[in-house]
């Protein structure tokens, strides 16, 4: 159980919870292949209204998962996005009814390739179809319409998150009032492109790769670990590392590197190995590359459809998500008329600071649910 320690500094957590697996049918992926059954793993915070209109989609990154806020039990450490989820906090849940969900293609419970294939008993592996950025909004989908609500007061998430969030602007524009996009693009840079497939190739050059059909107990964990590093380094920028890290050497007896940078990304692979799977990360890495809506004029006709409000943020130090990236989408939201708060952050920690504490940014996600909930503008 959680200690009293850890619960006061995370003040006005929701808790102790548990991830609720929900099944249905099928889903037909954009692809035309089809999932049966489709699973999906998610966490529920707060209390849905009469009305069913306080609801709010939370959306994760990359190696995120369902568990965004509260404790399990057992945990010393809550949910990703602990700080901003809970009563009194940016995502109140004595107001809001939030949804948390793991996205398809991933490996922490939704279906992906570590669910067992039906017509042979084993585990998909590298078999699983194809999954996009579209097929993980329509399966979270059909988990909005499970809890009977037809529009979202707001859907929110960072960097592959605010991909989701703005998917769902886009796929169903009356079924959301807001939409928060955090540390995010409309579409993949060649250089983001370049970044996932060097951890792509790292996975698939481990001798244990063995076409994606490796066992648990003869996994790539070493291309894995590598792809973790070289991820890790992106997510951070250079004024924090370098505040972090200088050129210190490593503490203790590291025998394979110089310095205590090498050590923390050393430690952050080998970590990530015992919580992630191989195949999940090539599949969602090929998601974020392939996702597209387009930059420029394409872009801005794209969000001609969209009938929510909109909060965009970025951050100046992020190098793998720049600010520009989020300008455009601004800007094409704006061509269209459609309302939208532009602010950039000027948080050190680079990528990774939409997930870290900042009272800063906890008073604007308020400011903006608490405008449009009281019917006002942000």
């Amino acid at each position: 159980m959680p200690t009293s320690e850890t619960n006061e500094f995370f003040h006005g957590s929701v808790g102790v919870v548990q991830t609720n697996l929900l099944t249905f049918d099928s889903l037909t992926l954009e692809g035309g292949e089809t999932i049966t059954p489709l699973e999906i793993a998610y966490e529920t915070y707060g209390t849905l209204n009469e009305k069913k209109d306080n609801a709010i989609l939370v959306c994760h990154a990359l190696s995120g998962d369902a568990h965004a806020a509260g404790f399990h039990d057992g945990d010393k450490r809550p949910g990703w996005w602990d700080y901003y989820i809970g009563p009194g906090k940016a995502f109140d849940t004595n107001r809001y009814f939030i949804i948390s969900s793991n996205v398809i293609g991933g490996c922490k419970g939704s279906s992906g390739p570590l669910s067992l294939n039906g017509k042979t008993g084993k585990p998909f592996q590298s078999t699983f179809p194809f999954v996009s950025i579209g097929d993980m909004v329509n399966a979270q989908e059909k988990l909005v319409r499970h809890f009977g609500i037809h529009k979202l007061f707001a859907v929110a998430g960072g960097s592959m998150g605010g991909m989701q969030a703005l998917q769902w602007s886009v796929a169903y524009p009356d079924r959301l009032k807001n939409c928060i996009v955090m540390a995010s693009s409309s579409e993949h840079s060649a250089q983001q492109i370049a970044f996932n497939e060097v951890g792509r190739q790292a996975i698939l050059s481990d001798p244990n790769w063995n076409q994606g059909l490796y066992t648990q107990d003869k996994r790539p964990s070493k291309g894995l670990a590598l792809a973790r590093m070289m991820g890790h380094i992106t997510y951070l920028s250079d004024e924090m590392m370098r505040e972090k890290f200088g050129r210190k050497p490593p503490k203790g007896n590291i025998q394979s590197t110089d310095f205590a940078v090498g050590s923390y990304l050393i430690y952050q692979g080998e970590s990530f190995v015992d919580r992630f799977d191989a195949n999940s990360y090539i599949y969602v890495t090929k998601a974020l590359d392939h996702f597209s809506l387009g930059t420029g004029k394409e872009l801005t006709k794209v969000l001609s459809k969209v009938r929510c409000r909109f909060l965009v943020i970025a951050y100046t130090s992020d190098w793998l998500y720049p600010p520009y990236q989020s300008e455009e989408i601004v800007k094409s939201l704006e061509v269209n008329a459609v309302p939208v708060s532009f602010i950039e952050l000027n948080n050190p920690a680079g990528h990774d600071s939409f997930l870290l504490p900042s009272e800063e940014q906890d008073s604007i996600l308020r400011d903006f649910l608490s405008a449009t909930d009281e019917g006002g503008f942000f």
